[in-house]
């Protein structure tokens, strides 16, 4: 990968360290996270890891915390890869590796903890945003080429094939959420287009091309509410029928990858008017279409051809305590675990679904700075904040203010998360922080970027966090 500026040389520097030390262990414990991006961190650890001839184990954590780190050292690997998480509990490893239980390389992208290790290849620590710059996977990606070049002089180990699914799991991390990847992400997906493994065109912004016959395509597009569209489905079918594009082939509606480029453009012309005509404001408009990317080498109508809907597939497995389904199908497997992974997808959409409408119907309740509902037990707490996100610009929910939601981990304990948007954090947002300082106050902890973030705090403590997070937040917000 070319170094675009002088942090990315840095970086660089990180990776070919963190890449001489796995080089040097007898074997390494490979530990990562179980989202869309902790999964293809993993899988391209694995791969380069595998290519480099380093023997290794993999294990995934829903959190890493105190007691799952204690447990890593329990398995008495002297080198332990951490991917797509570490960072921020970097204090606590730190006490392992003093103990000599074991070396910690890190590839991480969240906010490090008040502590340090020789081999921590994080973006931040190089002035490098890894809320949208540099995800997780990037991270992997970085270490994997820098392993690729000390353990083989083959160029076509060059481990660039990887970068499809770094793009996965950035796309995945939300770090797409302005239209493109840019940053370090860029560079990745340079990298993937000169391998020939991925493709960058522009594109209707809206999720299910791949997979999702027309009328559902319109119809759940929620992102940007068309009146007469989004969730109408008597409004989708008309507005389909009065386009000149032959949205049917034998009685069977078509998907958007199935049309010519000629029908595309019609097709997205009549929906801009159409948004026009309904008063959709024009920077809206400006954001139906984005930037796709297109997995070069898998067949075309599966969820594994597009990046956005590759990383939900994968989240629907880890969240459901099938990290391993998701791991073999990055890792190639396209029979049983594709198989299971889908049919893990589509119960994930039936939960999504079942969730969006619960909070339809009991509604958010609305502080000075944020919004907020409590699941409790209704939502599962591994995609509570999926839903919360989703559920911004849903009736009664607003995309103006950050939302935070809350699901029940255990009997003691329970699970926060909170979703902003990109206008939010630029003008200061940061649930990161807000996240850790107001679960820290009420004995919880809680991290990860500014757009995107959770905690786990005290049942009982909710009221309590929420004072607290709406202060910070408003400070934020100025």
């Amino acid at each position: 990968m070319a170094a675009a500026d002088a942090p990315v040389s840095e970086l660089q520097a990180r990776s070919d360290a963190c890449a001489a030390r796995l080089c040097a262990a007898d074997r390494v414990l490979l530990a990562s996270h179980i989202d869309a991006d902790g999964l293809t961190s993993a899988a391209i650890a694995a791969t380069a890891l595998e290519r480099a001839g380093i023997p290794f184990e993999t294990v995934f954590e829903k959190q890493l915390d105190a007691e799952s780190i204690a447990a890593i050292a329990g398995r008495e690997y002297g080198t332990v890869l951490f991917t797509d998480f570490g960072s921020g509990q970097l204090d606590v490893i730190a006490e392992h590796e003093r103990a000599g239980e074991f070396v910690p390389v890190i590839a991480d992208h969240h906010q490090p903890a008040d502590a340090d290790t020789e081999f921590h290849l994080n973006p931040l620590l190089e002035g490098i945003d890894g809320a949208s710059e540099l995800s997780g996977a990037g991270a992997s990606y970085l270490l994997a080429r820098a392993l690729a070049a000390r353990s083989t002089a083959d160029e076509r180990l060059d481990n660039r094939d990887l970068a499809a699914l770094a793009v996965v799991g950035a796309v995945g991390d939300m770090q797409a959420s302005q239209g493109a990847l840019h940053g370090a992400n860029a560079a990745i997906v340079d990298d993937g287009v000169e391998a020939g493994v991925l493709q960058e065109q522009k594109d209707l912004a809206i999720y299910g091309k791949q997979t999702r016959p027309l009328p559902k395509l319109l119809e759940y597009a929620s992102d940007i509410r068309i009146p007469g569209i989004t969730n109408d489905e008597r409004g989708v079918v008309s507005f389909l029928d009065g386009v000149d594009v032959s949205c049917r082939a034998d009685s069977e509606w078509r998907r958007w990858v199935d049309l010519s480029e000629d029908e595309k453009r019609t097709l997205a012309s009549a929906l801009v008017r159409h948004a026009v005509s309904r008063g959709v404001p024009a920077f809206k408009i400006d954001r139906l279409v984005g930037t796709s990317y297109v997995l070069s080498e898998e067949s075309v109508g599966t969820e594994l051809r597009d990046a956005s809907e590759f990383s939900t597939l994968l989240n629907a497995t880890a969240r459901y305590e099938r990290a391993d389904v998701g791991l073999a199908v990055c890792l190639g497997d396209r029979d049983g675990a594709f198989e299971r992974a889908k049919k893990l997808l589509a119960n994930h959409r039936r939960n999504l679904s079942a969730g969006i409408e619960w909070v339809e119907k009991h509604g958010v309740t609305h502080e000075d700075n944020l919004q907020w509902f409590n699941a409790g037990s209704e939502i599962r707490e591994t995609i509570v904040g999926i839903i919360a996100g989703m559920s911004m610009g849903a009736d009664g929910v607003s995309r103006d203010v950050p939302i935070v939601a809350f699901a029940k981990k255990s009997d003691d304990e329970t699970k926060v998360s909170a979703r902003g948007t990109g206008p939010l954090v630029g003008t200061g947002l940061d649930l990161s922080a807000a996240m850790g300082e107001a679960a820290r106050a009420v004995g919880g902890d809680g991290g990860g970027h500014d757009i995107a973030a959770g905690a786990t705090i005290p049942a009982g403590a909710e009221p309590e966090f929420l004072e607290r997070a709406d202060a910070i937040v408003g400070d934020q917000l100025g």
